[in-house]
């Protein structure tokens, strides 16, 4: 089945992120392309942001590089070094293990669509949020102290 269809796919807006992290990410809307594909080796979604929303909080991944790709709008990337504006075709990668925190934030008036791909060892991953009490590990999330949140990872 190369040619997936993206009507035929549940969208969700789902997220593990323990409250006050999920307000940001409610208007991140996503379908998982991967499982639908019988893709098993890396993680795919289709992303639509509506004005306003961050993809996810300022993270980074020890064990899964994260590839993304542009469709339709615009977004402004965040990471440690700065922000950069990005628009239709721009590609962006990031490498496991780089402590570079990042995030979208769709600030224009129009929702974007972007692709999100990752590959790695998903089942120990682990990460930080440098901008917020949180990491994450394979259980869920935690504060940086180890003491865990009451909620756990969207698989």
């Amino acid at each position: 089945m190369p040619k997936l269809d993206l009507d035929a796919i549940p969208r969700t807006n789902a997220t593990g992120y323990p409250a006050p992290f999920d307000a940001e990410v409610q208007g991140r809307w996503y379908r998982r392309l991967a499982p639908v594909a019988g893709l098993t080796q890396m993680g795919a979604s289709h992303v639509l942001l509506e004005p306003g929303a961050y993809s996810s909080q300022r993270h980074w991944h020890r064990l899964e590089d994260e590839l993304l790709v542009m469709l339709e709008g615009e977004a402004v990337l965040i990471e440690d070094e700065g922000e950069t504006v990005v628009r239709p075709g721009d590609v962006l990668a990031w490498a496991a293990g780089v402590e570079n925190g990042h995030r979208l934030h769709n600030r224009s008036s129009k929702p974007c669509v972007f692709v999100a791909i990752s590959a790695g060892d998903k089942d120990r991953d682990s990460g930080e949020y440098p901008d917020i009490d949180m990491v994450f590990d394979p259980d869920g999330y935690a504060h940086k102290d180890g003491t865990r949140y009451p909620t756990s990872r969207i698989p």
